[in-house]
C-alpha cells in the first residue's frame, strides 16, 4: 500500500473497557502515529455498554485531540434492553416471531445497523471533498500497528478484502460464524490449518494469504471504493431468517462486495490477533507460532475430519430452506446472495448480549 494512502478506521464497542484500558487504547494512538494523524479518520461507535466503556472511550478520544486526529466518537446511551423494549408498533423490520410465541429484535440486522452507523463519517466526509483509499474495520483486539500494517499490504495490497486471524482461547481460533474458505464451506478444525479447501489449506500451510469466500476476525481491511457505492453492512430477510436461517452480517459484506468478482477475498496467517493479552501473546511466541508436533497433530487431524465428515447435510437443509424461500413469492424476486454464510441458527438480542431462539 503507498505511503500516501489514506485510512478511515471504524469501530464498534459494547462492555469491553477491560481491552480498551489494557491494550486497545494505546494501539490506537501507536497506529495513529505510524500511518500519520494526517492520513487517518477514526469512527468510533459505543452503544449502551453496562461498564464503563464510555469513560474509556473518552480518555482515548482525549489523547486523539492532544494528537490532532481526525474523528467522531458516539456514545449511546440506548441499551440493548431499550431497544428490546420497543413498542409493538416499531416491531417490524429486524424483528422475528420466535417458537417461545414472542415477537423478538434480531441480532445481526441490530449488528448492521451499528457498523452502518461506524461508517457514516465516510459518506458525510465525501460530500465535502474528503476522501479514503482503504477502510479498516477493527474489533475490540489486542493489536500492534505492525499488524495492521502486515494486514494493509497483504498480496501487495492488492484484494477485495484482508482480514487477519484472531484468538480466544488458543489454540482455536474464534470467530467461526464468518469464516467460509475458498469453496465457501466453515472450517474442518478450529487449529490450524482450520480448512477443507485444498486451495486455501495450501496457502495456510505455508502461512501465505489464505483465498477465502469470507472472513472478519478481529481486523479487515477493504479498499474504500464499495463503500462509496454505497456497499453497506446487512443481515438476510426476516422472512428467510424466519425458516431459522442465520448469517453474519460481516460474511454478508463479502457476498455483497463487488469487487470480489475480480480480485481475491484473503485471511493473512501472518497477522494473528487475541481478545485478551494471554491470547496474543499464545500466538506469538518467541520461537514459531507452530512446533513441529502442532503441525504433525493439525495436518493429520484435518485430514482424518474430512475423510470422515461432510457439510453436504448441512448445506442441503440450507439450500433446500433458501430454495423454498425463492419460490414463496411466486415471481422469483427473491434471491440471497451469501448463501455459503448461512446457518441452522436464529439469533436474537437480549438484555445481556443475545441468544439462540
Amino acid at each position: 500500500m503507498a505511503s500516501s494512502a489514506r485510512i478511515f478506521i471504524a469501530s464498534i464497542h459494547w462492555n469491553d473497557e477491560e481491552v480498551l484500558r489494557s491494550h486497545w487504547n494505546n494501539a490506537v494512538l501507536d497506529l495513529v502515529r505510524a500511518l500519520g494523524p494526517d492520513r487517518v479518520f477514526l469512527s468510533i461507535y459505543e452503544s449502551g455498554s453496562y461498564d464503563n466503556t464510555k469513560g474509556a472511550i473518552r480518555e482515548l478520544d482525549a489523547d486523539l485531540e492532544d494528537l490532532d486526529v481526525p474523528r467522531k466518537v458516539v456514545l449511546s446511551d440506548v441499551t440493548h434492553e431499550d431497544d428490546i423494549q420497543a413498542p409493538d408498533a416499531e416491531k417490524g423490520e429486524g424483528w422475528i416471531d420466535t417458537d417461545e410465541g414472542e415477537r423478538e429484535l434480531r441480532r445481526i440486522p441490530y449488528l448492521a445497523r451499528l457498523r452502518n452507523q461506524s461508517l457514516q463519517p465516510l459518506e458525510e466526509l465525501a460530500r465535502v471533498g474528503v476522501v479514503f483509499d482503504s477502510v479498516l474495520f477493527l474489533n475490540d483486539v489486542v493489536f500492534t500497528p505492525g499488524d495492521v500494517l502486515e494486514l494493509l499490504d497483504t498480496n501487495g495490497g492488492d484484494y477485495a478484502a484482508a482480514c487477519s486471524l484472531d484468538f480466544s482461547n488458543p489454540p482455536s481460533y474464534y470467530d467461526t460464524f464468518a469464516l467460509r474458505d475458498s469453496h465457501g464451506n466453515g472450517h474442518v478444525t478450529h487449529s490450524w490449518p482450520y480448512f477443507r479447501s485444498s486451495t486455501s489449506r495450501r496457502a495456510m500451510k505455508v502461512l501465505a494469504p489464505v483465498p477465502v469466500s469470507s472472513c472478519w476476525n478481529g481486523m479487515v481491511a477493504m479498499p474504500a471504493l464499495p463503500f462509496y457505492e454505497h456497499l453497506r453492512f446487512r443481515g438476510i430477510s426476516d422472512s428467510l431468517a424466519q425458516s431459522h436461517l442465520e448469517g453474519s452480517e460481516c460474511c454478508l459484506i463479502h457476498a455483497d462486495n463487488p469487487l470480489a468478482l475480480h480480485r481475491e477475498t484473503f485471511l493473512n496467517p501472518r497477522v494473528r490477533v487475541g481478545y485478551h493479552g494471554s491470547a496474543y501473546d499464545a500466538v506469538h511466541p518467541v520461537t514459531k507460532w507452530l512446533s513441529p508436533w502442532q503441525i504433525f497433530k493439525g495436518l493429520w487431524a484435518n485430514r482424518v475430519l474430512r475423510w470422515m465428515t461432510t457439510d453436504a447435510f448441512k448445506e442441503w437443509r440450507v439450500r433446500s430452506r433458501v430454495r423454498r424461500w425463492e419460490e414463496s413469492d411466486g415471481y422469483g424476486e427473491s434471491l440471497e446472495p451469501g448463501e455459503f454464510c448461512l446457518i441452522n441458527e436464529m439469533h436474537v438480542l437480549k438484555p445481556w448480549g443475545w441468544a439462540h431462539a
